[in-house]
């Protein structure tokens, strides 16, 4: 059942970032990216108030707290999770580990986007 209430609340993560993408990048008068900025920046800046409010303020179901974080966000942005980690790494004493991991993963993700792109276009 968890899964059915993460997969719900995913659909309209998915939904809610195709139309805010879409929505500010209508809005936007230039070629930078500001749709995905603002959904990225969004999806942080909620996930950091759920989880806060779920750990210090309001007791929720496990499925609740799964459906709105992994679900709904993490369709609406996977950057969210990757943020709330790096401050959680930084916070725990440990900003070398959060540098390291934010390097690698910039670094990481677009070599893979390269590599996908390269061999698509050997097809």
């Amino acid at each position: 059942m968890r899964s059915l209430w993460i997969g719900a609340a995913g659909f309209v993560g998915a939904i809610a970032r195709y139309h805010v993408d879409g929505l500010v990048g209508r809005h936007s008068r230039s070629d930078f990216p500001w749709g995905v900025l603002v959904v990225n920046v969004s999806g942080c800046f909620v996930l950091g108030v759920l989880v806060t409010l779920f750990s210090r303020r309001f007791v929720v179901s496990e499925d609740l707290r799964l459906a709105l974080t992994v679900g709904l966000l993490g369709a609406y942005t996977t950057f969210s999770t990757f943020a709330f980690q790096v401050l959680r790494l930084a916070e725990d004493g440990r900003a070398g580990v959060a540098s390291v991991y934010v390097v690698v993963s910039v670094i990481a993700g677009v070599a893979a986007a390269w590599l996908g792109t390269s061999l698509a276009r050997l097809a």
